[in-house]
């Protein structure tokens, strides 16, 4: 069949709508009619690492949608089930067993590859091969082929639109404060940048009863919404690195932060994270960018302090996707506000609004 898609013809290159044909769904497949795409970093990013010849490709990994095909080995799965879509795991590696699909033997080849595992595309144009299986949905289009290990079927009355980010950002954000590092209520936890992985931190620190929550950010909007969230917001800027370090001290006791959480990807922000953390505090750092980070050694080494990294919070989707979904219900993960809708031929001026800090998460809508 033939669908429209948000497709990136080459390197570093904008998003544009196209036609294409998708496949029907093969024996482990389900065809998903897209709704909503939430618009998240990795999708801007993937444009300018993948190189050339992975182009023309198709983004988009915080689908939501409705199931209209399956193929007949898909248990779980029915045509007409409302499902949020996250990313894919292999379900019977080492890692898969014992839980941590996130770190699954295959994910490279499920997730990043651009096609199914013996080389086929689940799209093309004028016979060409078109890119995807991005997260094993490529959702930045009005169908996508997914599978049930990234399928999460949710309550036909949820509202799908507000369901996106669930699949990836605030999956992330959220898991790494529940299921990495579990802060309690003696504990403080300093989350740097404000954006949606960020604010599902604080959201879900702040349902834990952790003790202190701090975000950190320059955006007064972003902050605003911190504070909104439960958090002390710290407005760094202006600041010199060290006056961020000692405003984080200063709000957490004089010794630091128990725990923190990068979400910026800016080096010099993942150093103030480590020199502001409590002697033997955790640092998880979740941005995608540079290549490496400097860090403060002797810091490091007198505080006996870890910086880590995390996939996805650590979560599985089938298990985060619902958790979430029932905080929110319950009014305690209440990110409904930081979703921003914009027609899906406005995509690009999703991005330009998104880099700007103007919006905290775009979705895209059918």
């Amino acid at each position: 069949m033939r669908t429209t898609v948000a497709m990136v013809t080459r390197q570093g290159g904008d998003f544009e709508l196209a036609e294409v044909d998708i496949d029907d769904p093969r024996d482990d497949e389900v065809l998903v009619r897209i709704v909503a795409t939430g618009l998240c970093h990795t999708d801007l990013t993937m444009r300018h690492f993948l190189p050339d010849e992975m182009f023309p490709n198709v983004f988009g990994h915080e689908g939501t949608g409705v199931v209209e095909a399956v193929g007949p080995a898909v248990e779980g799965i029915a045509v007409g089930d409302h499902v949020v879509l996250s990313f894919r795991s292999c379900r019977e590696c080492g890692p898969c067993r014992q839980g941590d699909v996130g770190y699954c033997e295959q994910s490279l080849l499920l997730n990043y590859m651009g096609m199914r595992a013996d080389g086929s595309t689940t799209m093309s144009l004028d016979g060409s091969p078109v890119f995807g299986s991005f997260f094993g949905q490529s959702s930045l289009a009005r169908h996508a082929i997914a599978h049930a290990d990234n399928c999460v079927v949710v309550d036909p009355e949820l509202d799908l639109t507000l369901a996106a980010p669930y699949g990836c950002g605030f999956q992330t954000g959220a898991g790494t404060v529940l299921n990495v590092l579990a802060p309690g209520a003696q504990d403080s936890l300093a989350v740097y940048g404000a954006g949606a992985v960020g604010l599902a931190a604080v959201a879900a620190a702040v349902a834990e009863g952790v003790g202190t929550v701090l975000a950190v950010d320059l955006a007064a909007g972003r902050l605003a919404e911190a504070e909104r969230l439960g958090a002390t917001p710290v407005d760094a800027t202006g600041l010199e690195p060290a006056e961020v370090v000692a405003r984080v001290k200063e709000l957490t006791g004089g010794a630091g932060s128990t725990y923190a959480i990068d979400t910026t990807a800016v080096p010099a922000v993942v150093k103030q994270a480590q020199q502001a953390l409590a002697p033997r505090g955790t640092l998880v750092a979740l941005g995608l960018g540079p290549e490496e980070y400097q860090l403060d050694a002797i810091d490091l080494l007198q505080g006996g302090k870890r910086v880590m990294s995390s996939i996805e919070g650590d979560s599985d989707p089938l298990e985060m996707v619902p958790r979430l979904l029932a905080l929110r219900d319950a009014g305690r993960f209440d990110l409904d506000g930081l979703v921003t809708t914009y027609p899906f031929e406005k995509i690009n001026d999703a991005v330009a609004d998104v880099l700007a800090g103007r919006v905290v998460k775009p979705v895209l809508v059918w």
